[in-house]
């Protein structure tokens, strides 16, 4: 049996705002550190992580996904409904410690399901270049690179897309 679970959790519950700011933390960090040779000024870090509630992953046409490690909440992934056959995957995150434990693999799955209990043919997803273990865990789970899908921010550098099947676990590349 896997250590792995995954569920539905509410965007603004303290498990998600937990993994939200663990996430935003670091990737924000990441960015300056490459553009400025240091971590985010703390206001700023509050200012971005309150600008972005994730009220779009409530229902009916959004969810969090919040994967547990032996009960213990590990990392996330939302999927929005876009229009009525695409969705985006967004917020894709394992905490450090919990990376390479196989979280990636239960949490890509999950995703896919939503996206197609959504009525999703197509999930698509935006990530910057230099997060780069992001790029691996998609192209194993068979997305390839796309054109920009929309005007998705000025953080957007690299975009992927998957099409999928009406039958969970028949995807095909959609370019």
């Amino acid at each position: 049996m896997s250590p792995w679970t995954v569920a539905a959790e509410p965007y603004d519950s303290p498990t998600a705002a937990a993994l939200w700011r663990a996430y935003y933390t670091e990737v924000s960090d990441r960015w300056y550190e490459r553009e400025s040779g240091h971590a985010t000024d703390p206001d700023e870090l509050e200012r971005g992580i309150a600008s972005q509630s994730g009220a779009d992953l409530a229902p009916p046409t959004g969810v969090l996904l919040v994967a547990r490690y032996e009960g213990v909440a590990a990392g996330t992934a939302g999927v929005r409904l876009l229009d009525g056959v695409r969705a985006e995957l967004t917020r894709v995150f394992l905490l450090p410690g919990m990376r390479g434990k196989g979280g990636g693999s239960v949490l890509m799955p999950a995703a896919e399901r939503a996206a197609l209990g959504f009525g999703a043919r197509e999930l698509v997803l935006d990530t910057r270049h230099d997060l780069t273990e992001s790029h691996a865990l998609y192209e194993r789970h068979g997305f390839r690179r796309i054109p920009a899908y929309a005007d998705t921010g000025p953080y957007s550098e690299r975009w992927y897309g998957k099409q999928l099947c009406g039958v969970f676990g028949e995807a095909s590349p959609m370019y």
